[in-house]
């Protein structure tokens, strides 16, 4: 099953489609309405996931929609108390009609709840491809915070497999350098994934350096394997025997030198006495004869 396919469905399901459609000025069964509505009385929608959209494309859609007009109406829902509308779906083509010089736009007009408004913007988007990684892992995470949706629950509305949206979420624990790479398209998703295996500041410096050099997803996760790696520890300092100790500290105040003794195995071990000069030594030694 393609992913457009199972997106498309979801966005269906959503938005009604495959029933019935009115007609222009009529009202179907189900409520729903397609009307004529003055440009300036649609409002952006507040769920709307798209943060950037790209002037140039919207030219394209000003110039298709001179030549053609709205080929596909848009899809709003009335605002209580008022004479206005909220944008579900198609705010690019509301966007280009505004820019083309419309005054009014084909829309669908809807009763539908929050949480069914924001799922529609979502999955409108992504069905399209508009969304880049770490807006569409913004989206998601608006479904869970704010609708109180699991995992699965946001896998299903999206058309998508709950290891997919959990893998899109955790992208938001990228820091602020990689998550800009990502968002501007110089780091793929694969890059971002092994970058997780970093903490800040090495995550940026090689986030930074992934995207200025091009290098590919196996040498990032080669580096970060490289980064991520403890270094070696020191083996652990035995601690002292006391009466070790104090046996050392009794032959230094004798021998008037440093003492070290190193117990080995078998009850057999080492005795060093440290000096520091050859008067020293002979001092030692005089002690000792």
């Amino acid at each position: 099953m393609s992913r457009k396919k199972a997106l498309g469905r979801g966005l269906d399901a959503l938005l009604g489609v495959g029933r019935d459609e009115p007609t222009l000025g009529a009202e179907a069964a189900n409520g729903d309405r397609l009307l004529n509505i003055p440009i300036d009385l649609i409002q952006r929608g507040r769920y709307q996931p798209r943060l950037d959209l790209k002037p140039e494309a919207l030219q394209e859609l000003a110039a298709s929609i001179r030549a053609q007009g709205v080929v596909q109406p848009v899809v709003v829902r009335a605002l209580p108390d008022s004479s206005r509308y909220e944008l579900v779906a198609g705010e690019r083509r509301w966007r280009a009609a505004q820019l083309a010089g419309l005054h009014e736009l084909p829309a669908l007009v809807k009763t539908l709840s929050d949480k069914a408004v924001m799922s529609i913007a979502l999955i409108e988007n992504i069905q399209r491809e508009q969304l880049n990684p770490i807006e569409e892992a913004l989206a998601l995470q608006r479904l869970i915070n704010e609708f109180e949706m699991t995992h699965q629950e946001v896998a299903d509305a999206i058309g998508r497999s709950r290891a997919a949206v959990t893998n899109l979420l955790r992208l938001l624990d990228l820091g602020v350098q990689a998550r800009a790479l990502l968002a501007a398209g110089a780091l793929e998703m694969g890059h971002a994934r092994a970058l997780l295996g970093l903490a800040a500041p090495a995550q940026g410096l090689l986030a930074a350096r992934v995207a200025s050099e091009g290098l590919s997803v196996r040498a990032t996760e080669n580096l970060v394997r490289a980064l991520a790696k403890p270094a070696p520890t020191s083996p652990p300092v035995p601690r002292a025997d006391p009466n070790v100790a104090e046996l050392e500290t009794s032959l230094a105040e004798r021998l008037g030198a440093a003492v070290s003794i190193r117990p080995g195995r078998a009850g057999r071990g080492t005795l060093v006495i440290h000096y520091g000069s050859l008067d020293e030594l002979d001092g030692i030694l005089a002690h000792i004869q």
